[in-house]
């Protein structure tokens, strides 16, 4: 009987979804390994991939195959571990027995400091780690490598030192610092070589570098942005970029109000009609990712059944509801919404939404709720 049921019960429908284009995410990584060719790319997945689902990500990159992924921290490596068949970087400091739960096999792990070092050690060989260098963020990292190399030879002859990697502050624009960072990341890496340590992998650049960069001393970058679709430049490079963003939000109608000439509509009457209108309520809030900062700003796109228009958001934004302008359109409760488009140049890219909100792509990428159904499309 309980199969019976399972066969026959309807599958659920969520009314939220984030469409992800896996060609879309395949033709950005490619796009990139040419603008490097000698070098290899470590996608960025952390923050549930930019927003993008890590999970749907690492099915997808399965296809193309990068010699590593770079998540966070162990929660994010368990579900890289589970979908992705490749090797895992973790990036980010972690509590010391958070590494015994690793796996040590598919895993390699970013070194900040002695502490961690020593403790990765009792392992052995086993162990794969990417000495981290402050070369002059000073967020994190080791800043005197050769006092580190000093003090913990044993520890680091007990381990397999296979990167050095740093993080540069200002690759998105020309400043001294870049120049400034380098050359204290090549010190460090002549510092470990002479101590007779030589790691595959250096890299230093995330997604802007790996369009500026020209050190072949590089041996791999980790972009982020740049792999879902986005320009990590503000200058206007973004047009000229071939670069497709991968990611679309959906929504449907669930709610039609009619409105006469000054009746409000959501919180603090912060909108009001200046002539009857028809509004209508979609299931997507400041809780799934819309910033409040578009209330009474943003517009997005209706797809009522042969009647395409944009509509604008009407009053605050809610915690799980939006309300929208439709004018004397009359659309039917069921009609899709789409909140976030692709294509750049519409009102509702994440771009044009970001700068409404006078902040950067990546803060409204990452906001968008874990728990929203994401889609894999053009797999």
């Amino acid at each position: 009987m309980n199969f019976l049921r399972k066969l026959i019960k309807p599958k659920y429908e969520t009314l939220n979804v984030i469409e992800i284009d896996a060609a879309k995410l395949s033709a950005n990584f490619h796009y990139l390994e040419s603008l490097q060719p000698e070098a290899a790319i470590f996608p960025v997945l952390k923050s549930n991939a930019y927003g993008h689902g890590l999970k749907e990500v690492c099915r997808i990159l399965n296809k193309v195959r990068p010699a590593l992924v770079v998540v966070d921290s162990y929660p994010e490596a368990q579900i890289a571990y589970r979908h992705f068949r490749g090797q895992v970087l973790i990036l980010s400091e972690m509590p010391q027995r958070a590494y015994d739960y690793c796996k040590l096999r598919r895993t390699e792990f970013v070194v900040y400091n002695e502490a961690t070092l020593r403790y990765l050690a009792r392992y052995g060989q086993r162990v794969r780690i990417h000495l981290f260098v402050n070369s002059g963020m000073n967020r994190e990292g080791i800043k005197d490598m050769s006092a580190f190399v000093l003090k913990n030879k044993e520890y680091l002859d007990k381990v397999q030192v296979s990167g050095l990697c740093s993080h540069l502050a200002s690759a998105d624009q020309e400043s001294g610092l870049n120049q400034e960072q380098e050359d204290n990341f090549f010190k460090a890496l002549e510092i470990l070589k002479a101590a007779g340590f030589n790691p595959s992998w250096v890299h230093l650049g995330n997604s802007a570098a790996i369009f500026t960069a020209k050190n072949n001393k590089l041996t791999a970058y980790r972009p982020g942005l740049a792999f879902y679709g986005y320009s990590p430049f503000s200058d206007g490079r973004e047009s000229e970029s071939p670069l497709q963003p991968a990611l679309e939000v959906f929504s449907h109608i669930v709610s039609l109000q009619e409105l006469k000439v000054l009746e409000s509509v959501s919180y603090n009457a912060t909108y009001r009609a200046s002539q009857a209108t028809n509004i209508g309520t979609i299931p997507f809030g400041y809780f799934e990712g819309l910033d409040r900062r578009l209330s009474n700003r943003a517009q997005f796109l209706v797809q009522a059944e042969n009647n395409y228009f944009w509509a604008k958001i009407a009053g605050m934004v809610c915690m799980n509801l939006t309300c929208l302008e439709f004018g004397q359109n009359k659309p039917k409760i069921g009609d899709i919404v789409q909140v976030v488009s692709a294509k750049r140049e519409d009102l509702n890219s994440i771009f044009n939404l970001a700068t409404l909100c006078e902040t950067i792509p990546y803060e409204f990428l990452v906001k968008l709720q874990a728990n929203t159904r994401r889609k894999i499309i053009n797999n």
